[in-house]
């Protein structure tokens, strides 16, 4: 079955070469000649890679490569580092970089391209970080940029593999139950393979993105450090012809032959020096095939001398004659692709392979192209990207094998079975990766940029949702200090979480909303509005709710917080509801173990608002921004007044009375039109309301009372009967002034008395019926719970039974130092009246304290000859 088109992998085995330059091999006759010359450009083009590693700055798309203590890599972020400042404001950009991407691509059908740009990002900051590492060369350099390089990666692994997931695989469903044709090439066979089988092209993908992460280990010179343009073993070349000539010859015998077999056959060494060329030349070249670079690594044969190792490294080639097929039309014959004795060729690289003869890298060699996978794990001890590579390189080479030998119309030399016991699922290889002796490699199995990557490769997102929530959840279980999942692990694994939402492989929303959470949790201390209110927005409303609160009660500033408000309606929040939630919050906070500290150290003056009451108090702020929410502004500042009043803190009541706008009941009135379309909350809200208000002109008008009382104009002192004329007239002067003040003073006393005395009324005598007391309204508003309406009667009373009896006692000193005795026994008739029910509300210490005061008064109208209640006496 064919697919939508020929799937072709970047370097698959269906890779044709390319041709290569001739080098010129020059001329060693010249005995006193051991110059080494390149020429500038021919310099550049052998050492730009090596070059480039030494300093870190590397050319390739990925910065990956071995990993050392990569659980501490991955476990936490190290931007914090006292060295790190410059790192870690350029890092933070990723935050901002992350938003502006996703607002840009809106479209589900540029998910792919959003993967792209955040690909982008990441390695534009990653570079910028690198140069400035280059240029400090400190002593961290090597371990601090690390988790972004691992980012990096795992986002281009994750775009290879669900773009073909997404799109190859999702258009044509039945690609995978084509049946290849028989008698085809090994070329058309393998190509038609990968086109249907999507398990295999899905491991080609993942050896083509470890290939492009590989990063050059510095073990050693490169071969462009130490030669020259040459032929293949020049000492032992030289050594052979010019043996007359040496004075002193090598210590050891060598071979007597130059052809590439000589060694294994004489079972004698090369020159000293041409050995160690040997072993550095096998290390480039496979460096060059675990980097892909098969054609760069045949130039590096070639550019040697040794042009032998270049043709084998050609002999893995698949075989395709294009004549078989356009013999009719073709006027020339074509060139051969391919090895026709591959199976010959491949045994014999298994033998090499196996052989213990040869070195460890030329083994390697031999084994990348033959499926021989303990040569491969001999090399990678300590890498989990290395080993990975390995086994995939056997498995691809495993199933094409398979393919070919089933499919082509040939006879092939059979192979050991200890190539088809290779054999393994992706699962296996994760499972002995997790298992390896090495700890550094188990620890990069076990860490989680490992286990984010293994997920995606298994594409088992359930259970990598599973893994990131049990992180999240462990993580809150720990200190700050100790956390593990930095706040760029958890950008990173919320917008893999988005894209997987955004693509349809999220099963469990729950999970999926609990990460997305942790991650806004996260961006709070940050205080970046638009971030917060845009991923919040990805939450269900509940939690966009909590968190967006949570997020408010952080901001202080007026101009901040209208900000905020701002974002939350671009993103779509619903503001109302948030504003309500935030305000309630903080409303019903208790003063923690700090705050009572402080109150402690800090005692507060006559008229002063602690920091925690000014913080619930400014909390009210939030429902001042809409108008809407005037009425919300009421019942939350009559609830937030009810506490203070309970616990005699008259200063912050004025503030709250302060914080609402003076024009919040002509923006309910103008919502609901009348009076008689308030609901039963606003309407009960705006009689309490008016309550306090009047409550506080008459605690106010008490105060400037009894200031003005308490400031009576001092008599001035007579002088003596012996003073001179001089001082009698000043004596007489301050008598005057004395006077005039004195009756500035009754005048402005008397006046304030009356005030005074018409606002403390105004408490007792409230309209309807009596202050705090709900006009006929339902018992129980649709809109609130009936527990919370019923706490709030129970406040209600508690506040009428303080403050009604202070008020009452307060009036009553008022009038009798205004010596109003009969206006203050009849204080009684207004407490006793079945009107208002206001002896209700006192306590038989409360009533018996009242009557005491009342009984003064009475004994003063009995002194002016007056009855008890204030009338003449009449006999």
């Amino acid at each position: 079955m064919s697919g939508t088109g020929t799937f072709v992998p970047k370097r698959g085995l269906i890779n044709t070469r390319t041709p290569q330059r001739g080098i010129d091999h020059g001329d060693i006759t010249d005995s006193h000649n051991f110059s080494i010359s390149l020429l500038p450009g021919e310099l550049q083009r052998m050492l730009d890679n090596s070059q480039l590693n030494a300093s870190g700055l590397l050319s390739s798309s990925f910065h990956g490569g071995a990993i050392a203590d990569t659980a501490s890599i991955c476990e936490r972020s190290l931007i914090d580092h006292p060295q790190m400042d410059g790192f870690k404001e350029k890092a933070n950009m990723l935050f901002p970089q992350f938003l502006e991407i996703l607002q840009a691509r809106t479209n589900d059908s540029e998910v792919f391209d959003t993967i792209q740009d955040l690909i982008h990002t990441c390695s534009a900051v990653l570079d910028d970080c690198l140069k400035d590492v280059h240029k400090r060369t400190d002593n961290i350099k090597n371990s601090k940029a690390e988790w972004l390089d691992l980012e990096c990666k795992t986002w281009k692994l994750l775009y290879a593999l669900y773009k073909d997931r997404i799109l190859l695989q999702s258009n044509d469903p039945g690609m995978d139950c084509d049946i290849p044709s028989l008698g085809g090439s090994e070329k058309e066979i393998i190509a038609q393979l990968y086109n249907c089988n999507s398990t295999l092209r899905e491991y080609q993908l993942i050896i083509d993105w470890l290939e492009a992460c590989y990063e050059k280990k510095m073990t050693g010179p490169q071969v462009g450090h130490t030669t020259d343009r040459t032929v293949a073993w020049e000492n032992t070349l030289f050594q052979l012809k010019k043996q007359q000539q040496i004075a002193f010859g090598s210590g050891a015998e060598i071979v007597k032959s130059l052809d590439p077999d000589a060694p294994n056959r004489e079972k004698k060494p090369l020159h000293a020096l041409d050995e160690e060329d040997n072993m550095r030349l096998s290390r480039c070249i496979f460096e060059e095939i675990r980097q892909g670079r098969i054609d760069e690594a045949m130039s590096l044969c070639k550019y040697c001398g040794q042009t032998w190792r270049a043709a084998i490294l050609e002999g893995w080639r698949l075989h395709e004659d294009p004549n078989y097929e356009n013999y009719g039309n073709a006027r020339e014959k074509q060139p051969i692709e391919g090895n026709p004795r591959r199976d010959i060729w491949k045994k014999c690289a298994w033998m090499m392979a196996n052989s213990k003869k040869f070195d460890e890298y030329t083994r390697a060699i031999a084994g990348a192209f033959c499926g021989h996978l303990e040569s491969l794990k001999a090399l990678f001890s300590n890498s989990w990207e290395d080993l990975l590579w390995a086994y995939l390189k056997v498995q691809v080479d495993i199933r094409v094998e398979s393919e070919i030998r089933a499919n082509c119309m040939k006879t092939y030399h059979a192979m050991p079975e200890e190539y088809w016991n290779s054999k393994m699922s992706l699962e296996q290889i994760f499972d002995e990766l997790l298992v390896h002796n090495d700890a550094a490699l188990r620890d990069f199995a076990q860490s989680k940029i490992g286990i984010i990557q293994k997920f995606l490769i298994l594409d088992n997102i359930p259970e990598l949702l599973q893994q990131i929530r049990r992180w999240i959840e462990d993580d809150k279980l720990l200190d700050n200090k100790d956390s593990v999942v930095s706040s760029h692990m958890l950008r990173f694994l919320t917008h893999i979480v988005l894209f997987m939402r955004q693509i349809g492989r999220v099963d469990k929303e729950e999970i999926a909303d609990r990460i997305i959470a942790a991650y806004v949790e996260s961006l709070i201390p940050m205080k970046d509005a638009q971030l917060v209110a845009f991923y919040t927005a990805a939450l269900p409303g509940k939690t966009q709710v909590t968190l967006y609160s949570k997020f408010l009660e952080t901001i202080k500033e007026t101009n901040c917080r209208q900000s905020a408000l701002e974002e939350a309606m671009g993103a779509g929040l619903d503001i109302e509801n948030i504003t309500r939630y935030t305000v309630e919050t903080i409303r019903q906070k208790e003063p923690t173990d700090m705050d009572l500290q402080q109150m402690q150290d800090e005692p507060l003056q006559h008229g002063d608002i602690s920091k925690f009451d000014e913080y619930k108090i400014k909390s009210l702020e939030w429902l001042t921004f809409l108008p809407s929410q005037r009425g919300e502004l009421l019942w939350q500042g009559n609830a937030m007044i009810r506490c203070f009043l309970a616990e005699n803190k008259l200063e912050c009541v004025r503030a709250v009375y302060d914080i609402i706008p003076q024009d919040s009941l002509s923006h309910i009135v103008n919502i609901y039109g009348s009076k008689d379309n308030f609901p039963c909350r606003e309407d009960c809200s705006i009689k309490e309301y008016l309550g306090y208000k009047v409550y506080l002109a008459a605690i106010d008008s008490f105060n400037e009372w009894s200031r003005l009382y308490h400031n009576r104009p001092k008599e001035p002192q007579l002088v003596n009967a012996g003073a001179n004329f001089t001082e009698r007239m000043a004596s007489e002067h301050k008598e005057q002034v004395y006077r005039a003040e004195l009756n500035r003073w009754n005048v402005s006393l008397e006046e304030q008395a009356k005030l005074c005395r018409d606002s403390l009324f105004n408490v007792l005598l409230f309209p309807e019926k009596g202050w705090l007391i709900d006009p006929d309204t339902p018992k129980d508003p649709a809109d609130i719970s009936p527990l919370i309406w019923e706490n709030r009667q129970i406040q209600l009373d508690k506040i009428r039974s303080i403050c009604i009896p202070e008020i009452t006692l307060l009036l009553h000193k008022v009038l009798h130092l205004s010596e109003d005795y009969q206006g203050c026994v009849k204080l009684a008739d207004e407490i006793a009246s079945e009107n208002r029910e206001l002896y209700k509300v006192y306590t038989k210490h409360k009533l018996a304290e009242l009557l005491s005061k009342l009984a003064e008064s009475s004994l003063e109208l009995l002194n002016k000859k007056l009855d008890p209640w204030g009338f003449p006496v009449t006999v």
